[in-house]
């Protein structure tokens, strides 16, 4: 029985080196240095539709569509502080000098729908949405696809700083 299985893993040691280094990568994102070290990023939330991106370290300054990663630093850590420095991917949608607007419970951007906050999270915290005002220069309303993406759309998580970007990233797929 030995035999058979050394002889399938000589055969494709390749194959299992390849995946013993891609899960040590991963796990070390998840347990060791949340910093991006790997240009390739992997996506395992429904907050947008890619699976796979390209971490872009050099990316000028950051516009409306591109999408980027922060490290949280809402008003919410206070209550959660897990969730403090939890790298995020998300879609910028709105940039400093743009005006959010807010009918109930739908988010406007420049006078463009955006979404519509939910009034509880999937857990049963209550949501607020953020305040209507103009997004000061160096911060970005960015939020995900997924109506449950948890984004600029809530007041507990606000508008990211530009010192909160790590980067931008380009979707792969």
């Amino acid at each position: 029985m030995w035999h058979g299985w050394l002889a399938h893993l000589r055969q494709r040691r390749c194959s299992y080196v390849l995946l013993v280094m891609a899960w040590i990568a991963m796990m070390s994102r998840v347990f060791g240095v949340p910093v991006p070290w790997c240009p390739l990023m992997v996506n395992v939330t429904p907050s947008l539709p890619y699976t796979l991106a390209l971490f872009d370290y050099w990316h000028g300054p950051y516009r409306r569509g591109d999408y980027v990663v922060y490290r949280f630093d809402g008003v919410v850590c206070k209550q959660f502080p897990v969730l403090r420095g939890q790298l995020l991917f998300k879609r910028v949608v709105g940039v400093g000098g743009d005006r959010i607007s807010v009918r109930q419970r739908t988010v406007l951007v420049n006078g463009a729908e955006v979404g519509t906050a939910l009034r509880l999270a999937p857990r049963g915290v209550a949501l607020e949405p953020i305040a209507a005002g103009q997004i000061p220069d160096g911060s970005f309303y960015v939020q995900g696809t997924s109506p449950d993406s948890f984004d600029s759309r809530y007041r507990q998580s606000g508008l990211v700083r530009a010192e909160q970007i790590i980067g931008a990233v380009v979707p792969l797929f």
